[in-house]
């Protein structure tokens, strides 16, 4: 499915969501079923959420030059010596 964009001159732009290549040049409004004709506009491809299209453009960054460490990094925690068997009482 698509969105097209319709100006009706009483009502405004709407969008219609039509089959790929379905749309006409007029439609009738929705709301005065007055004559509406279709406005050209750029396809709405940007439908992603911003934080979503952070993350795909840094995973496709690294792919192609990941970030080269400068230093080591600090010393790792070790981890506490878990305890094997019951306690004593």
């Amino acid at each position: 499915m698509a969105t097209y964009v319709y100006r009706c001159s009483r009502d405004g732009d709407f969008e219609v969501r039509l089959p790929l290549g379905a749309a006409t040049e007029s439609i009738s409004c929705g709301h005065c079923a007055g004559d509406a004709t279709r406005v050209w506009s750029a396809p709405h491809l940007s439908r992603t959420p911003r934080p979503l299209a952070a993350a795909i453009e840094q995973a496709g960054r690294s792919a192609e030059a990941p970030r080269v460490v400068a230093q080591l990094p600090g010393a790792r925690r070790v981890p506490a010596p878990v305890p094997r068997g019951l306690p004593r009482l």
